[in-house]
């Protein structure tokens, strides 16, 4: 099979971490949603097997593991339309990124920027899986020849390794098995940043909840944090031009955009020389509205675990449907006695 045979396929996983925010939501689950109506097959993952990686409680990636779910589902992916697993429950993820350890070198991983700024100076005490995690990030996608992965910008680093290990097998085995995947990074807010400092990521980790909105805040919580969002004295511009080296006012204007489904542009061509007192409100109520039946609908599937354990154990048969043939042809080319 040559590289231009292979099926679209569309992967992508997050992490089962706690506390959806936003930056997931326009920078991934939208996104996956919007791409579901285009009739490409996708599987989207909650990866927990990468979540331990660092330790967890038990209980709390159990309820993490069931909160993404319910976001995915929330967020518009219907799990008749698309495959939704967690990653644990596959077991030909783990299996293949045992080959793909076996494949990529200790250089490639040393050289990836995510292990330098996890680990830090105390690499020694980090975890070996945190060290061969890319291994495993190809393994979730290449077990399913997905061709094209949607991700942000700090995981583009990963998706060349795994063009790398795909591309190294093939050779070593001279085959043409796995795909040079394809990443997909696109969207005006691919990039959510923190309404505290537009210089970094939204993320749960920041100590202040102000600088990020959950997809559990009710209305009133989110009006408060736009309201409280740090922007600067300046009107908007009229073009996205007038938006360099503004962050903060760069940000709310891209979150503003990626809800409302328009370009910087189109909407700088509305709002150009407003005043931040009168575009907050504006983002204000339009964040409530978007997000408001999302906040709703996470609770209704949260209060119902045996039904989200169910699309779950479901969506991994769907998936083993297409993993194990591709671990099995794997092994086969390997040499394993049994394939």
């Amino acid at each position: 099979m040559s590289e231009n045979q292979f099926t679209p396929r569309v992967f992508s996983g997050i992490q089962p971490s706690g506390d959806l925010h936003l930056g997931n939501y326009l920078g991934a689950l939208k996104r996956f949603a919007d791409a579901q109506e285009q009739g490409v097959q996708s599987i989207y993952c909650m990866v927990d097997l990468h979540a331990i990686t660092v330790w967890q409680d038990p209980a709390d990636l159990k309820k993490s593991t069931r909160e993404l779910c319910a976001g995915f589902i929330a967020a518009g992916i219907d799990p008749e339309k698309s495959i939704l697993i967690n990653q644990s429950q596959v077991p030909e993820h783990a299996q293949l990124a045992w080959v793909f350890n076996c494949v990529a070198r200790m250089g490639w991983m040393g050289r990836m920027t995510q292990w330098k700024d996890k680990a830090g100076k105390n690499a020694e005490a980090a975890s070996l899986g945190l060290f061969a995690y890319p291994a495993l990030m190809a393994a979730d996608i290449l077990i399913y020849h997905a061709t094209h992965v949607p991700v942000g910008e700090d995981q583009k680093q990963h998706l060349e390794l795994t063009r790398d290990i795909a591309a190294k097998f093939n050779h070593d085995y001279d085959v043409d098995f796995f795909p040079l995947v394809e990443p997909v990074i696109e969207g005006a807010a691919t990039r959510v940043m923190s309404l505290r400092d537009g210089s970094k990521k939204m993320s749960k980790s920041d100590p202040s909840p102000a600088s990020r909105i959950n997809l559990t805040d009710d209305a009133d919580t989110i009006a408060k944090k736009i309201r409280k969002a740090k922007t600067d004295p300046d009107a908007l511009p009229s073009e996205a031009d007038g938006l360099k080296d503004r962050p903060e006012a760069r940000n709310l204007v891209n979150i503003y955009a990626a809800l409302s489904d328009q370009t910087v542009d189109q909407v700088l061509a509305e709002v150009g020389g407003q005043q931040f007192g009168t575009f907050k409100p504006a983002l204000a109520d339009l964040a409530v509205a978007k997000m408001g039946p999302i906040t709703a609908e996470m609770s209704r599937l949260m209060a119902d675990e045996v039904e989200i354990d169910r699309i779950l154990a479901r969506g991994a048969e769907q998936a083993r449907e297409i993993t194990a043939p591709i671990l099995k042809r794997t092994y086969e080319i390997i040499g394993m006695v049994g394939a």
